[in-house]
């Protein structure tokens, strides 16, 4: 499907965008463009893949000439440019409007005007239940994505998809545990209880090529993964660190966090497709006419539960391990190499 395609990443010198380079630079795409802000990061990735088929476009996703100028000739976008840190849009809740909302208005507008076949908008598990302001704009931009694709030509899809946990991307919790570890410090821990879904950034890849796939306009794919208690997570890294009496410092729950993330809501569970791995939410396309709001229900909506870091597939230490065994640099650190993963 992407023999002698151009694809666009937005946000792409991000954990997601390097493990899609990881996959698919030795392929027969022709060409991978990178989007984004960061002109370091950019030059880091240049040095470290030294491929000519990747090519770099400085912008912002909320500069629509910006987007628009790398959009020209682009056959797929996988859409990842975000604010992701529940802290920093707490504090600054505009300016997650700005770049998860409005933001993807301008990658969706350039994807349609520049004739695009593909977009797969990439959003959280925050952005069910949302309680905090970065869940809310990714909510919102959900709601974006599903009304721009109500209106789009017969050859183009638009679809996103959710994820919970990405194990080891920027701004995960597994590096910073290892960090403080290794540096002897106590590591910090809001609240022991607090279950995550945990994936690791292949499963990320994995379920963004299923939606490119299987989509259609205005789908939203998860992943069914498996979730964990954080203090189960802690036991599996202090066993593998052989570290197993490290001081835990229990510091509470932080602004804007929940006890247990949802990928689906009891709503979308009611119509969702299962498709073996992963479960398909098709969009909803009622048009305005009221009375399929007011007066036609469902009467067994009640029976059905949202799927959620609870009630999913539950790790213990052993099977928590087994999935950290993934990660390139905590088999490193089990072959005694201590050394700080990247991104940390």
């Amino acid at each position: 499907m992407f023999k002698n395609k151009i694809l666009l990443i937005t946000g792409g010198t991000g954990s997601f965008g390097n493990a899609v380079l990881n996959r698919f630079l030795e392929t027969e795409i022709k060409e991978i463009r990178i989007f984004s802000r960061d002109e370091k990061k950019q030059d880091d990735m240049r040095k470290k893949f030294n491929s000519d088929k990747l090519k770099f476009y400085i912008g912002d996703v909320r500069d629509y000439q910006s987007i628009s100028n790398a959009m020209r000739g682009v056959d797929f976008v996988f859409h990842a440019a975000a604010l992701k840190q529940v802290p920093s849009c707490e504090f600054y809740p505009l300016e997650a409007v700005k770049t998860n909302v409005l933001g993807t208005e301008n990658v969706l507008e350039a994807a349609i005007n520049y004739g695009v076949k593909n977009v797969v908008c990439l959003s959280t598990d925050k952005a069910v239940y949302p309680i905090n302001a970065m869940g809310i704009s990714k909510a919102m931009m959900e709601k974006v994505i599903v009304a721009k694709s109500r209106n789009v030509p017969e050859n183009m899809t638009i679809c996103t998809t959710r994820y919970g946990n990405v194990m080891a991307s920027r701004g995960s919790v597994i590096p910073l545990f290892v960090r403080q570890i290794i540096e002897g410090s106590p590591i910090t821990v809001t609240d022991p209880s607090m279950t995550r879904f945990m994936m690791t950034l292949d499963d990320a890849v994995d379920l963004v090529l299923h939606a490119f796939k299987h989509g259609s306009n205005g789908d939203i794919f998860v992943q069914k993964a498996p979730g964990a208690t954080i203090d189960v997570l802690t036991k599996a890294i202090f066993s593998l660190m052989d570290k197993p009496n490290h001081q835990v410092n229990v510091i509470g729950t932080r602004h804007g966090e929940k006890l247990f993330e949802a990928l689906c809501s009891r709503e979308e569970m009611f119509v969702a497709q299962d498709q073996g791995d992963y479960y398909r939410v098709p969009a909803d396309n009622r048009d305005l006419n009221y009375s399929q709001y007011m007066e036609e229900g469902d009467k067994d909506l009640s029976k059905v539960e949202d799927y959620n870091s609870h009630n999913t597939q539950r790790l213990d230490v052993d099977g928590m391990k087994d999935l950290l065994r993934k990660l390139d640099f905590m088999r490193d650190i089990e072959s005694g190499n201590l050394i700080v993963p990247e991104g940390v």
